[in-house]
């Protein structure tokens, strides 16, 4: 069970508390460090993932805690950027992206039930919704700079629109199981 990709989803979620300490510290370098523990926690649920499939170190705790993970860090970051910026240009997106997490979550859980869950398996996609999504809130945290704001604002503009199209994919791919009468 304690392999390294679990090791290292583990670690994230430890990352959790501690970005939001440095977070809400008194100081003009706080961002920057969040940020940096942030990114270091994107950083690590990539490598997990790599190291899983490179070497099939998957256990059903990576498989359950992986993305529990995910949604955590994403949720409390996207919190954290949502009440720093105040505005609805910025919780709008922030909060479609913590639904979308809530829809497709328990969209793979009830398609697994029904043993359909290979319909709704992590897409491209997806990868590059994250990947977006995570650039995104590291920029908004860090608050380097009006370049980096807008940059980041842009991008999670790009996550947004990717964050609903991906949910229709999934959506769509399981529509034949969601509109069956029973």
């Amino acid at each position: 069970m304690w392999n390294i990709p679990n090791l290292l989803t583990s670690f994230r979620i430890l990352l959790i508390p501690v970005f939001l300490g440095i977070y809400y510290l008194p100081g003009s370098d706080a961002n920057f460090w969040a940020a940096f523990v942030f990114a270091l926690a994107a950083v690590t649920d990539g490598l997990d993932g790599y190291i899983a499939r490179k070497f099939n170190q998957f256990t059903k705790f990576g498989a359950f805690l992986d993305p529990v993970a995910d949604k955590v860090m994403v949720a409390a970051s996207l919190i954290v950027v949502v009440e720093t910026y105040a505005t609805w240009w910025i919780s709008v997106p922030a909060l479609a992206i913590v639904s979308r997490e809530l829809v497709v979550s328990a969209l793979r859980e009830w398609m697994a039930q029904i043993g359909s869950q290979a319909k709704v398996q992590v897409s491209n996609l997806g990868k590059i919704k994250t990947t977006a999504q995570m650039v995104a809130i590291g920029g908004l945290i860090w608050e380097a700079n009006t370049f980096v704001i807008v940059t980041a604002t842009i991008l999670l503009y790009v996550a947004f629109v990717l964050t609903l199209w991906s949910m229709w994919e999934y959506l769509r791919a399981a529509w034949s199981d969601l509109s069956q009468v029973d």
